[in-house]
Order: structure tokens, then sequence, then C-alpha cells
């Protein structure tokens, strides 16, 4: 229908807790637009853009180039990053994802857990996407 334009709302969580995770996403036919906070303080940490490509060693298969921008003294870039790769690959798109996630004295163990959380919800938006009958691939991307 000429005019009209598709966007599709997710809102996914993982993890309980301090550890809880939410990514809240917009699925266009261009892309996705990514927010994932949670913790004790959410809050914007970092961006991560990431535009799929060819890999460089085999054209077969699919990989990305990433932008990264951090806040000065965040590292939340390394929760987004993962989760930017993994949905540009999977979906064929450019993704954007805007990180804070925080929890105060954190271990190597919560923050391990956490990342875990991240990556589930990345799984979890491509399952729901893959499930409304967006397909999987965006052929155009590599032309």
């Amino acid at each position: 229908m000429p005019g009209v334009v598709a966007v599709k709302k997710y809102e996914i969580e993982a993890g309980t807790g301090k550890h809880r995770v939410f990514l809240f996403a917009l699925v266009t036919e261009k892309g996705i637009l990514a927010s994932l906070v949670g913790g004790e303080e959410p809050h914007l940490g970092g961006v991560v853009i990431s535009v799929p490509r060819p890999s460089l060693a085999d054209p077969e298969a699919a990989s990305c180039t990433s932008s990264v921008l951090p806040l000065l003294g965040h590292k939340d870039d390394e929760a987004a990053r993962p989760v930017a790769e993994m949905l540009a690959r999977e979906s064929g798109m450019p993704v954007s994802v805007a990180a804070g996630i925080h929890v105060n004295n954190a271990t190597a163990g919560e923050i391990k857990e956490l990342m875990e959380n991240c990556l589930a919800c990345g799984r979890k938006l491509l399952d729901r996407i893959k499930s409304s009958g967006r397909k999987e691939k965006n052929d155009a991307v590599y032309k």
C-alpha cells in the first residue's frame, strides 16, 4: 500500500533482579533500531552501528562492519557490539544498538551474566522477527 510505513515494535527481556536486561526494538524494512538497557541504573553509555556484508574470508558467509561510539568512561559498547553484530549478520539489515547497563560493583560473574542476558535478548528478537514472517536475509544488502 503506497505511503504506508511498516514498523514493528518489540519489547524483550532476559534475566531477573539486578541482572535483568531489556531490549526495545523497532524493525523496519530497511533496518533495526534497538535500545539495550538494564541493571540497577539503566542509561545511555554507548552506541554501535553494524552494517552487514559478505565475509572477507568467505564471501558466502555473512559478516558485518561496526562503528562504535562509547560515552567517556563507559563500557556499554561491549554489550551493544555483539548484539548489534549478531542482529546485522542474521537479519541482513543495518542495525543500531544504544546501550546502558550498570550494576554497582559488579563482579566478573555478574558481568558475564549480564552479557549472556544481552545476547539472549538478541536471540529472542531474531526468533520473533523470523516468526513474524520477515525473510531471514535481505539480499539487497549484498548487491
